[in-house]
């Protein structure tokens, strides 16, 4: 196939599947529980951090979560004291251990202690056109008092070839704003045009079927080049095509 015919397909796509109502089956469905920046950052962290396995298990496990912070995960952050984090020794979600909820609440408890937001955080390690470069950097900040602690796992490094799919659907979810009420918009000094595409099974399939992706292995060299496959038919909001790619793979729908 051409390429604007590709193009024509994923964007009937897209606007099939970035709608309101696919935010019920999705994990991003736990962020739109809130309102306030900083419980939308919050919660979309721990979502997008959990976001392995099947969608529904996902949503629970992430309500659960929020639930143990009082479901006011701002305030809980800012004023959590040993004490309270006891409930989350027994959290588990795959290979994510109550240790690790643990040490995640203490690490941003001093990330917004010391710039206000995960924004700001990610912005301090931010030069245009780098965010692999932005992402490898935050989680050695996030880990740099235990740098071997059991999270790390958790979070993919680009320069180690990982696809590093969990911080980058959250960079989707906190920097496009297509005025769909889907993704939200509310981090302002980062561009749609730097994001990279979250590539997971159904992501890489759909993009290898329709002759998008070469590479067979889905580790960062298949981000990048699906990316730049991606920006080839929107330069200034190539991700949003991520809605069709995942959406047409995870329906089992190739249809031309």
């Amino acid at each position: 196939m051409k390429l604007e015919e590709i193009k024509s397909y994923l964007d009937q796509q897209h606007d099939k599947y970035n709608r309101i109502d696919f935010i019920e089956n999705d994990p991003i469905l736990i962020p739109h529980l809130f309102t306030r920046k900083e419980d939308i950052e919050i919660s979309g962290f721990f979502a997008a951090t959990f976001a392995w396995g099947q969608r529904i298990t996902i949503i629970n496990k992430s309500k659960l979560f929020l639930s143990l912070m009082d479901n006011d995960p701002f305030n809980f952050i800012s004023r959590a004291k040993s004490s309270d984090l006891k409930p989350f020794k027994k959290f588990v979600h795959r290979t994510f251990n109550g240790d690790d909820a643990i040490f995640l609440i203490r690490q941003l408890q001093t990330i917004y202690q010391k710039y206000g937001n995960l924004e700001n955080s990610f912005l301090h390690h931010h030069q245009a056109k780098q965010l692999p470069l932005t992402i490898t950097h935050w989680k050695n900040e996030l880990l740099k008092t235990a740098p071997d602690h059991h999270c790390k796992k958790h979070f993919g490094n680009p320069l180690e070839n990982s696809t590093a799919k969990r911080l980058l659907m959250f960079f989707r979810w906190m920097v496009r704003n297509d005025k769909r009420r889907v993704d939200f918009g509310i981090w302002k000094q980062f561009n749609p045009s730097e994001l990279y595409i979250p590539l997971d099974v159904h992501t890489g399939n759909v993009s290898r079927i329709l002759g998008l992706l070469n590479r067979q292995q889905d580790d960062w060299k298949a981000v990048e080049e699906l990316t730049i496959a991606l920006r080839k038919m929107d330069a200034k909001d190539p991700i949003k095509y991520d809605f069709a790619l995942f959406g047409t793979g995870v329906e089992g729908e190739l249809k031309f």
